[in-house]
C-alpha cells in the first residue's frame, strides 16, 4: 500500500548551516510517492538547499534568525515558499552567474531557475518571501 501523500509541510528552523541536512531530509520525505521521479526529486531538494543556503550566506551573514519553509501541493504544481527576516531584497538586483563562468560558487540562482518553473522574490516589511513553483509532470498511463 502506497504511503498517503502529505498535503503540506511547514518547517521553521534557525538560520544555521548545521540544520540543512534535516531540512533536506524532510523535503525529500515530503516529495516521496509524488509524481516526481527520483531524479527530479533530487533536483528539487538540491534547488531548495541552494535557496536556503543563499538566505544563510547572503541575507543573514551568520546571524541566527529563523527561516520558514512551506511546501504545498496545488492542483497542478508544487509550491515552495521560503521566508526570511533579514534585509528585504530588491528583485531587480538578483542575478546569477552565467553557466560558462567556471569558478567555485555562485551558480545557486541558476540552479534554482533551472529546476523550478516559477521563481518570485517578494520583498516584505521585514525580509523576503521567495516563491518557487514546479509544474507536476503529466500522469503516466
Amino acid at each position: 500500500m502506497a504511503k498517503k501523500l502529505e498535503e503540506r509541510l511547514r518547517i521553521t528552523f534557525p538560520g544555521e548551516a548545521s540544520r540543512m541536512a534535516e531540512v533536506r531530509a524532510r523535503a525529500r520525505d515530503f516529495l516521496l510517492n509524488s509524481q516526481f521521479d527520483e531524479e527530479n526529486t533530487a533536483r528539487l531538494v538540491m534547488a531548495l538547499d541552494e535557496a536556503c543556503t543563499n538566505i544563510l550566506r547572503h541575507v543573514y551573514c551568520g546571524q541566527l534568525k529563523p527561516v520558514r519553509l512551506e511546501m504545498r501541493w496545488m492542483r497542478d504544481r508544487l509550491r515552495c515558499t521560503l521566508r526570511d527576516y533579514g534585509q528585504p531584497c530588491d528583485p531587480q538586483t538578483i542575478r546569477g552567474r552565467k553557466w560558462d563562468d567556471i569558478r567555485p560558487g555562485g551558480l545557486g540562482l541558476r540552479i534554482i531557475e533551472e529546476v523550478f518553473d516559477r521563481v518570485e522574490y517578494a520583498p516584505q516589511a521585514r525580509g523576503t518571501r521567495l516563491t518557487l513553483e514546479k509544474l507536476l509532470p503529466p500522469a503516466t498511463i
